[in-house]
């Protein structure tokens, strides 16, 4: 196990663009990049994914059991993506759940994620800087299983 998935959901594909002022100038790639960065000295590679469909991300993460752990954003889909969170219950590895928002000084429907029940951790509100801690928290959990 060599690789670490990096997920993205719905609408994040187009980071850098999409309302600056709230998420931020860092693109998928930019972000992708430091996170690569953050995990180099492990031997880890980045396996990064990201779709608007969440059957899409579904299947990712049932292809991927053999990484050593994952990041993902599921964007709206905290909010009511139920297969996801089936798919995420059988995943075998840590996963941190992040969002570059905080989700909680926003509008309250996004005050609840589904998916988080299930995680290891969760990181909201940071930016583009929570998914390198994201990087470094499974680092961690890696060392100590």
């Amino acid at each position: 196990m060599t690789g670490i998935l990096l997920i993205n959901g719905p609408n994040l594909g187009i980071l850098g663009r999409r309302e600056p002022c709230l998420y931020g100038t860092d693109t998928l790639a930019d972000i992708e990049t430091a996170v690569s960065e953050e995990v180099a000295e492990s031997g880890w590679k980045v396996l990064s994914y990201q779709h608007d469909c969440e059957g899409e991300l579904i299947r990712v993460v049932q292809d991927n059991y053999d990484t050593v752990g994952a990041i993902i954003n599921p964007g709206a889909l905290m909010i009511h993506g139920w297969s996801l969170r089936d798919a995420l219950a059988n995943y075998p590895r840590p996963w941190i759940e992040v969002h570059l928002s905080n989700i909680w000084a926003r509008e309250s429907f996004r005050h609840e994620s589904v998916l988080a029940p299930l995680a290891s951790g969760m990181i909201a509100g940071l930016g583009s800087l929570g998914y390198r801690l994201a990087a470094k928290a499974l680092l961690e959990k890696a060392v100590s299983r």
